[in-house]
């Protein structure tokens, strides 16, 4: 039998550059640091000014310079039509402009719901022409910056207006019927978007054992897919209220007299001075902002976790 002679090949020396290997030990332990500081760095320039304005809301004192105590006095203040020589204003105008916001938001809600909703539905279960560019249509009020829709509905309603006033003899101004318009231009995309995923948990053969029981379309959707989807619905609802209540580029450009939001008039404030109330104010709306965006995603969460 013939037998293989394996020849034993020369061992290579492994030379090693010390110096090399330290800098880029040093390399990868530098980048790790970065990547564990940079959400840190991102989220402090994020939340930073927001803590300061919380901050110094509660200050005693008018100065924004330094922090002297704790005082609820700018919260009393503006209910009491008190906001010092820098900024004076009512609480009946200040309580005004909520309630248009509240107005606002309530029917752009309602409006942008029951369209997203329905827009939804036909995106999840729908299979026809053109499906595929309404869908990227209905992340363009996503994407776009506010300004350039606010210019764009602006100029919308400008056009329609005096082509309403050729025609009719009818002038229309601006206020809160284009500023719900407006609103409702841009929460149809987050209210579809919220519905949408949870259509896409949603199992099929529920609906499909519902039409073989002899229920018609109208019949499962009230029985069968609104009851399951009513979390991603109100939470959707939930996002688009928000979203107005909050909103200032888009209104700014569309409101008209007697339309003026909460965000317009604390802009209005700021042009003459930052005071403590103002501070009061912005919190408040934060906080309001904070919880609904909170029970959104509870609710999210909750029907995620039942799923």
């Amino acid at each position: 039998m013939a037998q293989s002679v394996l020849k034993a090949q020369p061992q290579q020396e492994i030379h090693i550059d010390r110096n090399k290997a330290r800098f880029d030990l040093a390399t990868r332990a530098f980048g790790k640091f970065m990547l564990a500081l940079n959400p840190i760095v991102v989220y402090f320039f994020l939340w930073a000014p927001i803590v300061l304005l919380v901050v110094f809301s509660f200050n005693s004192s008018r100065s924004l310079a330094r922090i002297e105590g704790f005082t609820l006095q700018w919260y009393s203040n503006i209910f009491n039509d008190i906001a010092g020589t820098e900024a004076r204003f009512t609480t009946t105008i200040m309580l005004q402009t909520l309630w248009n916001s509240i107005i606002v938001g309530f029917m752009a809600t309602l409006i942008s719901t029951v369209i997203g909703t329905l827009v939804a539905l036909s995106l999840a279960r729908g299979n026809y022409p053109g499906k595929r560019y309404i869908d990227g249509l209905l992340l363009l009020p996503v994407v776009i910056p506010e300004i350039t829709q606010g210019i764009s509905l602006a100029a919308f309603f400008a056009i329609c207006f005096e082509y309403i006033d050729n025609f009719t003899g009818t002038r229309i101004v601006p206020g809160l019927h284009t500023v719900i318009i407006a609103h409702v231009a841009f929460s149809i995309s987050y209210v579809t978007i919220v519905v949408r995923a949870r259509l896409a948990d949603m199992n099929p053969r529920l609906e499909e054992a519902a039409r073989d029981l002899g229920a018609n379309e109208w019949r499962t959707f009230w029985r069968i897919t609104l009851p399951l989807i009513l979390p991603g619905v109100i939470s959707g609802a939930l996002l688009a209220f928000t979203l107005s209540l909050d909103d200032f580029v888009i209104t700014f450009f569309n409101t008209g007299p007697g339309a003026t939001t909460l965000p317009i008039f604390v802009y209005g404030l700021l042009k003459l001075s930052v005071t403590p109330e103002i501070n009061a104010i912005s919190t408040i709306i934060l906080v309001l902002s904070t919880v609904l965006i909170g029970i959104s995603l509870a609710l999210q969460g909750s029907s995620a976790v039942r799923r």
